[in-house]
C-alpha cells in the first residue's frame, strides 16, 4: 500500500539493470528463479512467477491450479524504476489497480 504496510504486499525476484529497471534479457535467461509472493492479512500467500507478456507488459502469474483468471498485470512495471521509495502498480485479481511502495531492493550474488 502507498503508506506502507507490512501485511499487505508483494515479494519479488527479478533481475534489474544498472539503472534499476526490469533487465528483460536476463528475466528471459532466468525466468524460472524469477518468483512472486503475495501476502495479504487474512488470506493464504499466493506464490507464482514474474512473466513477460507479448507487447512487453509485465504480470504475476500464481501456480493456482485450473485458475486461468489468476495473473494480476503490473502498470508500466517495464518502466518504472526499482528503488526503495519508489511506487509501482499492480491490477489485482478484482481489477483494482493498487499501489505499493518499494521497501528494499536485495542485490542476488
Amino acid at each position: 500500500m502507498p503508506h506502507g504496510s507490512a501485511v499487505h504486499g508483494y515479494e519479488f525476484l527479478a533481475p534489474l539493470d544498472k539503472n534499476g529497471h526490469i533487465d528483460v534479457e536476463a528475466w528471459s535467461r532466468h525466468r524460472a528463479e524469477c518468483r512472486v509472493r503475495r501476502f495479504w492479512e487474512g488470506e493464504a500467500d499466493e506464490i507464482g512467477h514474474l512473466m513477460h507478456r507479448r507487447g512487453g507488459s509485465w504480470a504475476f502469474h500464481y501456480d493456482i491450479l485450473g485458475d486461468i483468471n489468476d495473473d494480476e498485470s503490473g502498470y508500466r512495471l517495464g518502466n518504472h524504476l526499482f528503488r526503495a521509495g519508489e511506487y509501482i502498480s499492480i491490477r489485482e485479481h478484482d481489477e483494482d489497480l493498487k499501489t505499493f511502495r518499494v521497501v528494499s531492493i536485495v542485490p542476488l550474488v
